[in-house]
């Protein structure tokens, strides 16, 4: 799920200190289970689930330590035992429902129609976790579920003939462009269910057009243009980027 570069613990065990971040060994390749002390109440999973069900409700500015501490009934210090802090809640965050993503389904050997499948499946996955592009704007390290999507789309990307860094380069052009997309979808759909403010960029858009200096966007303004179709539009788009990569 995540743009890729070629995209239990006890407490402190996900996250580095300051300004480092979270340190990906630390938190992918150690258990999720705190060290000492008594058996765990909760597991790491169930924590990270509970900040995804409620980002999902209420959108990430909701998940805070706190929050999630009362989803699952603990109180917000026994919580930083499973996850050190907020950023490293994301990362695991990510990674959980990237596990929803079709990482082992059967490729076809047509890298332009398996590579669109995926982009599919990464769209049809941010739409049912709108804040899932919120959380990839900051550079994240990919967890195992992210890594087996990641290590289906480079095997999908295999018959192009492109080196490993080129395929990686795509992949992370691939998230990207849906990622872009789906918060681009999300902002329309929020014009469409506020009628006033649609009503408003429209009469804009018509005075800027009468002003004459921007002609082409006039001519595109006044072209009759039928009811928008969200999944045709990104149907669309999606073929003219994956079909205009150079895969010589």
């Amino acid at each position: 799920m995540h743009e890729v570069d070629g995209t239990g613990s006890g407490s402190g065990s996900g996250s580095g200190s300051g300004s480092g971040g979270v340190d990906p060994e630390r938190l992918w390749l150690r258990s999720g289970r705190p060290r000492r002390g008594r058996p765990p109440a909760f597991s790491r999973e169930q924590v990270t689930a509970a900040a995804v069900a409620l980002a999902d409700a209420e959108g990430l500015d909701a998940v805070t330590m706190r929050q999630v501490a009362s989803r699952v009934g603990a109180g917000v210090m026994s919580l930083y035992s499973y996850v050190p802090d907020k950023e490293t809640l994301l990362e695991l965050m990510v990674d959980h429902v990237s596990a929803e993503l079709p990482a082992g389904e059967p490729l076809t050997g047509d890298w332009r129609a398996d590579l669109k499948a995926m982009a599919h499946a990464q769209r049809a996955l941010m739409l049912r976790h709108t804040w899932l592009p919120a959380a990839l704007t900051a550079r994240r390290s990919p967890g195992p579920h992210t890594l087996a999507f990641l290590e289906h789309a480079l095997v999908a990307l295999r018959p192009t003939g492109l080196d490993g860094g080129a395929r990686m380069e795509v992949f992370s052009l691939l998230t990207g462009f849906v990622s872009g997309h789906v918060a681009h979808e999300a902002a329309q759909a929020a014009v469409a269910h506020a009628p006033d403010r649609a009503a408003a960029e429209a009469r804009y858009l018509a005075a800027v057009a009468a002003e004459g200096r921007h002609p082409e966007l006039a001519k595109v303004l006044a072209a009759p243009s039928g009811p928008l179709d969200p999944d045709a539009t990104f149907a669309r788009l999606l073929d003219r980027m994956v079909d205009g990569l150079d895969a010589v």
